[in-house]
């Protein structure tokens, strides 16, 4: 295991390298333009996927490397990708994959929530895989249920375009109802999947990444 450790924070740091310096690229091309605004805007995102890396131990959670490898790739992919290079325009899956994966990431945080919760890393002993499942699945749809509301207000109080109006639809509404089902199919998926391998008692990556939580913060758990 401490291998695997290992190996998980050498790919994270130079993912790091590499997307910070194809951002770095990307900035000096927004400050040779004077392209104030979006060179802030990239700067914040430079900062929020170097933050966990920076701060280390410093942070009042401490999160394993797997964890911050999917989020370092979501926010680039979303922010990055999405917006600075018009992803969401040029390939009109985008938005719907990131949406699924959304689902499977707030699933697997679903997951981690209730063994925060219960206070105990053996939480299978205590609650039903059943409840368990259901909790991650219906914490994931909450949560992307409030993200296309604040869409939905930002887009209105600000004038934003974080909703992306398909054809024949400008309200936006289509959009907002094809990511919730997304949204829905990814909990749904991982959450089976969770449920499936904890009634076969079976160790799936979600409970691998769940102990290395635990171990990195044992100061949140009983025992």
């Amino acid at each position: 295991m401490k291998r695997d450790r290992n190996t998980a924070g050498w790919v994270r740091i130079r993912l790091l390298v590499v997307l910070q310096s194809v951002m770095t690229v990307e900035l000096v091309f927004l400050l040779s333009e004077g392209l104030w605004a979006s060179a802030v805007w990239l700067l914040a995102i430079m900062a929020i996927t170097s933050a966990p890396a920076l701060l280390g131990d410093r942070l009042p959670v401490r999160i394993p490397p797997e964890y911050e490898i999917l989020a370092i790739l979501f926010v680039f992919a979303s922010l990055f990708l999405g917006e600075f290079r018009s992803y969401y325009e040029r390939f009109w899956w985008w938005d719907i994959a990131l949406h699924a994966t959304s689902g499977l990431l707030l699933g697997i945080l679903g997951f981690l929530l209730v063994y925060v919760f219960n206070e105990n890393k053996r939480i299978d002993l205590h609650m039903r895989p059943g409840f368990v499942a259901l909790f991650a699945f219906f914490f994931a749809i909450g949560v992307g249920t409030l993200w296309e509301i604040l869409e939905f207000a930002a887009d209105r109080i600000f004038g934003t375009r974080m909703q992306k109006p398909m054809l024949g639809d400008a309200s936006g509404l289509t959009d907002t109802m094809w990511d919730l089902i997304v949204d829905v199919l990814g909990a749904a998926a991982i959450s089976v999947f969770g449920w499936w391998n904890m009634k076969r008692n079976e160790r799936s990556f979600i409970e691998v990444w769940i102990d290395r939580f635990v171990e990195r913060n044992p100061g949140m758990f009983r025992g």
